[in-house]
């Protein structure tokens, strides 16, 4: 006889589940049969899920994480929590280091079995970046609020909807000359699906998972000049990449506007890549994906031609 999922009719709450990350996450905790409660500030961003959902099963609530009262009634009955909450713009301390410790707080509180913080490799205390010592900050508050949860530190997170490949993929379609920032930092991208099927073993399992500290990284190591090339290299287009000096990196990030910030300018320049002192997605019984399995199929929608663009870019019959 078939075996009914461990997750199947159990809560979770999802805080930031309309997010990139959130909503692929949501989609595999449907199909397995659990309850999903999408916690977001803009909960209709979330909105695309309702069709993947049966009746009763998936619920969207408007929620403030800096709010204890919102936070608890969010996570009132969930068998599981996940906090997806991140960002470069606000009091990151308060947003990702005492709302995290609030979320796991609550949680255990209200008798949740699995709570699963995700952070990001290079979360550290000790870091210069703000982004990172207040993700540090989150873990050592989560970890104080909740012995058994789960700590994820993801590595660049990519996919066709969402993510850095994306990003760059909208400028080289567009720039005919670009300049790349960092050009030998070094990336373990990780592709989203990866991410979500590790926060799910997770969720299933808290018993062997619970109170471990994971970095899920892919299995590629690429540096950005690299990342660079072989999108322009898959959308079939010819570009110049120009690498800047550390000096220009950090000049441009400091100018009003722009779309890197300091604090971004020092993650991007540290790299970011598995630090081999924690066990990564194999430990939670998943095959992390290559890149290269999926950048072709995504840039075909950025060719000239689409899928009828040969390898030079030129649809043939046109020369």
């Amino acid at each position: 006889m078939p075996t009914r999922d461990p997750l199947y009719g159990q809560l979770v709450t999802v805080f930031g589940g309309s997010g990139f990350i959130g909503i692929h996450l949501a989609q595999q905790l449907l199909e397995r049969g659990a309850r999903l409660r999408v916690a977001s500030r803009h909960p209709e961003e979330a909105w695309s899920l309702k069709p993947l959902a049966n009746l009763g099963q998936l619920q969207f609530v408007r929620c403030n994480v800096l709010d204890e009262r919102n936070v608890r009634a969010c996570v009132d009955g969930a068998y599981g929590v996940v906090n997806l909450v991140g960002s470069f713009e606000g009091n990151l301390e308060k947003l990702m280091g005492d709302a995290a410790g609030m979320m796991a707080r609550a949680a255990k509180e209200a008798g949740a079995r699995a709570f699963v913080e995700v952070s990001a490799i290079g979360a550290d205390l000790e870091a210069e970046s703000e982004y990172a010592y207040a993700k540090g900050l989150g873990e050592e508050k989560v970890r104080a609020a909740f012995a058994e949860a789960t700590i994820m530190r993801p590595s660049v997170v990519f996919g066709e909807d969402g993510g850095i490949v994306k990003m760059f993929a909208d400028l080289i379609q567009m720039m005919p000359v670009l300049p790349v920032f960092a050009p030998e930092a070094p990336m373990q991208l990780v592709h989203v699906d990866d991410v979500a099927e590790g926060i799910t073993a997770a969720l299933v399992d808290p018993g062997t998972h619970g109170g471990k500290i994971y970095e899920l990284a892919g299995p590629e190591k690429v540096t950005m000049m690299q990342l660079n090339r072989r999108i322009a290299e898959a959308q079939r287009r010819k570009r110049l990449f120009a690498p800047m000096p550390d000096a220009v990196g950090s000049f441009f990030s400091a100018l009003p506007g722009s779309p890197m910030g300091p604090d971004q300018w020092k993650l991007l320049k540290a790299g970011n890549v598995a630090s081999g002192q924690h066990p990564g997605l194999a430990k939670l019984g998943v095959e992390p994906k290559p890149l290269s399995l999926f950048l072709d199929r995504m840039m075909v929608r950025y060719r000239k031609h689409g899928r009828f663009a040969d390898r030079t870019g030129i649809a043939p019959g046109t020369n």
